[in-house]
């Protein structure tokens, strides 16, 4: 099976630790990953502002980069949900070609859970008390709910269930750069209602 890795514009520019994390993770599940080096941003940015022909240009780079891997696998449901629910409407010229590269593309615990079977990864968490926050794009836009859940508890934690796991935490893209202030206050609102845990962890998206 050949993985295309995703890097994903934040995970190449901020958090590369964290994209070489998941290269290695998908590596030692047995997959042959390769990271394209054309990769470029896959236009959500722009797709979100209007900015519509700008959007289809990257998508355009998207499809031709990844278009030979039998999955696209990215650390972000926000940009796997900008291609299997937006790229066949941008690309209705390319509608196929397009509609194949959105059903094969998954966020990585998606993929994990859902494409490799995975239950149970090995890393040791027993004892600890983790809340787990559902991104927005990756809820509501993939339906992935469980699959980061089932992978956390099969490690030994206790998945702390919370009044706000579901409430947008006010990034949102561009909105928090837009609007700091509010997006700052719905992070702090939805951090205010949590207490006594080891850590706080997410799907990024």
């Amino acid at each position: 099976m050949k993985v295309s890795f995703f890097a994903t514009c934040l995970g190449d520019q901020f958090y590369a630790d964290a994209c070489a994390d998941a290269v290695r993770l998908l590596r030692y599940a047995g997959v042959d990953v390769d990271v394209p080096q054309s990769q470029t941003c896959c236009g959500q940015p722009a797709y979100n502002t209007g900015r519509r022909l700008e959007a289809i240009r990257m998508a355009h780079q998207t499809l031709d980069t990844f278009d030979s891997a039998d999955y696209v696998v990215l650390p972000s449901g926000s940009c796997a949900g900008m291609i299997r629910c937006f790229y066949p409407d941008l690309l209705d010229n390319e509608l196929e070609r397009a509609q194949v590269l959105a059903d094969r593309t998954y966020e990585l615990s998606h993929f994990l859970v859902e494409v490799l079977g995975i239950q149970d990864l090995g890393s040791g968490l027993k004892g600890k008390r983790i809340a787990y926050h559902h991104s927005c794009h990756a809820l509501r836009e993939l339906g992935i709910r469980n699959q980061p859940i089932s992978l956390l508890k099969n490690c030994g934690a206790e998945v702390v269930t919370w009044e706000a796991d579901e409430e947008c935490c006010g990034f949102g893209g561009l909105f928090s750069a837009k609007l700091p202030e509010v997006s700052a206050a719905m992070a702090d609102r939805k951090l205010d209602t949590l207490s006594a845990v080891d850590f706080v962890t997410s799907t990024d998206g």
